[in-house]
Protein backbone atom coordinates (compact mmCIF):
# COMPACT_ATOMS: atom_id res chain seq x y z
CA UNK A 1 0.00 0.00 0.00
CA UNK A 2 1.26 3.57 -1.17
CA UNK A 3 1.99 6.16 1.37
CA UNK A 4 -0.17 9.43 0.42
CA UNK A 5 1.49 12.34 0.67
CA UNK A 6 -0.46 15.36 1.94
CA UNK A 7 0.00 18.32 -0.30
CA UNK A 8 -0.54 21.81 1.82
CA UNK A 9 -2.86 23.33 -1.25
CA UNK A 10 -6.42 22.42 -0.83
CA UNK A 11 -7.80 20.83 -3.53
CA UNK A 12 -11.15 19.31 -4.07
CA UNK A 13 -11.00 16.04 -6.16
CA UNK A 14 -15.23 17.10 -6.74
CA UNK A 15 -14.21 20.15 -8.36
CA UNK A 16 -11.56 18.48 -10.91
CA UNK A 17 -14.35 16.09 -11.79
CA UNK A 18 -17.19 17.38 -14.57
CA UNK A 19 -20.43 17.58 -13.21
CA UNK A 20 -23.50 14.91 -14.39
CA UNK A 21 -24.97 16.43 -17.34
CA UNK A 22 -28.91 16.06 -17.30
CA UNK A 23 -28.78 14.58 -20.91
CA UNK A 24 -26.78 11.78 -22.82
CA UNK A 25 -23.71 13.67 -25.00
CA UNK A 26 -23.59 10.57 -27.28
CA UNK A 27 -26.81 10.25 -28.08
CA UNK A 28 -26.75 14.06 -29.29
CA UNK A 29 -23.59 13.76 -31.14
CA UNK A 30 -24.67 10.38 -33.22
CA UNK A 31 -28.04 12.53 -33.73
CA UNK A 32 -26.13 15.45 -35.35
CA UNK A 33 -24.11 13.17 -37.12
CA UNK A 34 -27.05 11.33 -38.32
CA UNK A 35 -28.76 14.77 -38.96
CA UNK A 36 -25.71 15.53 -41.17
CA UNK A 37 -25.43 12.78 -43.62
CA UNK A 38 -29.11 12.71 -44.09
CA UNK A 39 -28.97 16.67 -44.69
CA UNK A 40 -26.16 15.06 -47.47
CA UNK A 41 -28.42 12.71 -49.45
CA UNK A 42 -30.59 15.25 -49.20
CA UNK A 43 -28.73 17.61 -51.19
CA UNK A 44 -27.62 15.02 -53.36
CA UNK A 45 -31.12 14.19 -54.39
CA UNK A 46 -32.00 17.55 -54.79
CA UNK A 47 -29.27 19.26 -56.58
CA UNK A 48 -26.88 16.31 -57.52
CA UNK A 49 -24.93 18.71 -59.47
CA UNK A 50 -23.55 20.46 -56.60
CA UNK A 51 -21.58 16.68 -56.59
CA UNK A 52 -21.21 16.51 -60.21
CA UNK A 53 -24.19 13.85 -60.89
CA UNK A 54 -26.17 15.72 -62.65
CA UNK A 55 -27.14 13.69 -65.41
CA UNK A 56 -30.95 14.38 -66.20
CA UNK A 57 -32.67 17.61 -66.71
CA UNK A 58 -35.78 16.96 -64.90
CA UNK A 59 -35.97 15.18 -61.66
CA UNK A 60 -36.71 12.01 -61.67
CA UNK A 61 -37.30 8.67 -59.53
CA UNK A 62 -33.78 8.44 -58.71
CA UNK A 63 -33.20 11.52 -57.10
CA UNK A 64 -36.66 11.75 -55.58
CA UNK A 65 -36.01 8.26 -53.79
CA UNK A 66 -32.73 9.80 -52.51
CA UNK A 67 -33.76 13.10 -50.94
CA UNK A 68 -36.87 11.20 -49.55
CA UNK A 69 -34.26 8.53 -47.89
CA UNK A 70 -32.02 12.02 -46.99
CA UNK A 71 -35.46 13.37 -45.61
CA UNK A 72 -35.89 10.31 -43.22
CA UNK A 73 -32.47 10.30 -41.96
CA UNK A 74 -32.31 13.77 -40.95
CA UNK A 75 -35.90 13.26 -39.34
CA UNK A 76 -34.40 10.40 -37.33
CA UNK A 77 -30.99 12.38 -36.64
CA UNK A 78 -33.12 14.80 -35.39
CA UNK A 79 -35.45 12.59 -33.48
CA UNK A 80 -32.65 11.09 -31.87
CA UNK A 81 -30.84 13.82 -30.73
CA UNK A 82 -33.68 15.99 -29.53
CA UNK A 83 -34.97 12.95 -27.21
CA UNK A 84 -31.87 12.64 -26.28
CA UNK A 85 -32.54 15.94 -24.20
CA UNK A 86 -34.84 14.30 -22.28
CA UNK A 87 -32.90 11.88 -19.90
CA UNK A 88 -33.61 12.16 -16.64
CA UNK A 89 -37.07 13.44 -17.82
CA UNK A 90 -40.56 11.96 -18.77
CA UNK A 91 -41.22 13.52 -22.44
CA UNK A 92 -44.31 15.58 -22.62
CA UNK A 93 -47.40 14.99 -24.27
CA UNK A 94 -46.36 17.96 -26.24
CA UNK A 95 -43.05 15.83 -27.09
CA UNK A 96 -45.47 12.91 -28.11
CA UNK A 97 -47.25 15.10 -30.81
CA UNK A 98 -44.22 16.56 -32.07
CA UNK A 99 -42.86 12.97 -32.95
CA UNK A 100 -46.05 12.25 -34.29
CA UNK A 101 -46.35 15.49 -36.70
CA UNK A 102 -42.61 14.32 -37.52
CA UNK A 103 -44.04 11.10 -39.14
CA UNK A 104 -46.92 12.99 -40.28
CA UNK A 105 -45.23 15.62 -42.23
CA UNK A 106 -42.88 12.49 -43.31
CA UNK A 107 -45.53 10.56 -45.01
CA UNK A 108 -46.75 14.13 -46.57
CA UNK A 109 -43.20 14.73 -48.17
CA UNK A 110 -43.26 10.68 -49.27
CA UNK A 111 -46.90 10.53 -50.93
CA UNK A 112 -46.53 14.35 -52.70
CA UNK A 113 -42.52 13.28 -53.74
CA UNK A 114 -43.56 10.17 -55.35
CA UNK A 115 -47.08 10.93 -56.24
CA UNK A 116 -45.94 9.85 -60.34
CA UNK A 117 -44.87 6.32 -58.83
CA UNK A 118 -47.61 5.96 -56.49
CA UNK A 119 -50.13 6.60 -59.37
CA UNK A 120 -51.90 9.64 -58.37
CA UNK A 121 -49.64 12.75 -59.86
CA UNK A 122 -49.88 14.13 -62.97
CA UNK A 123 -47.27 11.79 -64.78
CA UNK A 124 -48.47 8.61 -64.87
CA UNK A 125 -46.34 5.41 -65.67
CA UNK A 126 -44.95 3.88 -67.85
CA UNK A 127 -43.80 7.81 -68.59
CA UNK A 128 -40.91 9.44 -66.68
CA UNK A 129 -41.94 10.57 -63.50
CA UNK A 130 -41.96 14.39 -63.47
CA UNK A 131 -41.35 16.37 -59.79
CA UNK A 132 -43.76 19.18 -60.72
CA UNK A 133 -45.04 22.35 -58.83
CA UNK A 134 -47.80 20.63 -57.05
CA UNK A 135 -45.70 18.37 -56.08
CA UNK A 136 -42.83 20.55 -54.65
CA UNK A 137 -45.29 22.61 -52.80
CA UNK A 138 -46.45 19.20 -50.93
CA UNK A 139 -42.76 18.50 -49.91
CA UNK A 140 -42.80 21.82 -48.43
CA UNK A 141 -45.75 21.54 -46.62
CA UNK A 142 -44.64 18.38 -44.96
CA UNK A 143 -41.03 19.57 -44.57
CA UNK A 144 -42.93 22.91 -42.70
CA UNK A 145 -44.85 20.05 -40.99
CA UNK A 146 -41.47 17.99 -39.70
CA UNK A 147 -40.35 21.21 -38.37
CA UNK A 148 -43.18 22.05 -35.98
CA UNK A 149 -42.86 18.54 -35.04
CA UNK A 150 -39.02 18.76 -34.45
CA UNK A 151 -39.77 22.26 -32.46
CA UNK A 152 -42.17 20.57 -29.99
CA UNK A 153 -39.66 18.09 -29.05
CA UNK A 154 -37.55 20.68 -27.47
CA UNK A 155 -38.29 20.31 -23.52
CA UNK A 156 -39.27 23.18 -22.14
CA UNK A 157 -37.96 24.45 -18.55
CA UNK A 158 -40.87 23.75 -16.12
CA UNK A 159 -41.76 26.27 -13.93
CA UNK A 160 -44.55 26.56 -11.75
CA UNK A 161 -46.88 29.72 -11.34
CA UNK A 162 -46.27 30.99 -8.05
CA UNK A 163 -49.94 31.64 -5.70
CA UNK A 164 -50.58 34.84 -4.75
CA UNK A 165 -51.23 34.93 -0.95
CA UNK A 166 -54.43 36.85 -0.08
CA UNK A 167 -53.35 39.99 1.95
CA UNK A 168 -54.46 39.95 5.54
CA UNK A 169 -55.95 43.24 6.84
CA UNK A 170 -52.66 44.25 9.13
CA UNK A 171 -50.85 44.33 5.56
CA UNK A 172 -53.41 46.26 3.86
CA UNK A 173 -51.90 49.56 5.24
Amino acid sequence: MKNKKSTSKNTDSSALEPSPLPYSLRRIRVGLITTMVGLVLFIMGAKPDIFALDRSPVIGFIQIAVFEVGLAIICLGGFIGLMALWRSNQPSIVADFGTRFVATGYLICVFTGMADIFGFGSHLLPGIPYFGPLQSMGVLIGEFIIAIGLIMLIPTPSFSIPRRIPATPDQKA
